[in-house]
């Protein structure tokens, strides 16, 4: 289904949280960001999770809906 973010894997080091998308680091949060992004991972969809955080989410058609 496109639109549906894939590709996102996390990996936790110690205190913080790499966040990769297609093997490339996306996002690493620390402290708070990290604990609270394990919880939401843990409640929502990880995918969709992941995307938010690194910024990811706004890549499909809305860049098509602003062209005349």
């Amino acid at each position: 289904m496109p639109g549906v973010p894939s590709g996102f894997e996390f990996v936790v080091h110690g205190e913080h949280v790499e966040v990769r998308h297609r093997g490339r680091r996306a996002a690493t949060l620390r402290g708070a960001a990290a604990h609270g992004f394990l919880i939401d991972v843990e409640r929502a969809d990880p995918q969709q999770v992941m995307a938010r955080v690194t910024g990811q989410y706004k890549r499909g058609n809305e860049r098509a809906a602003h062209r005349p």
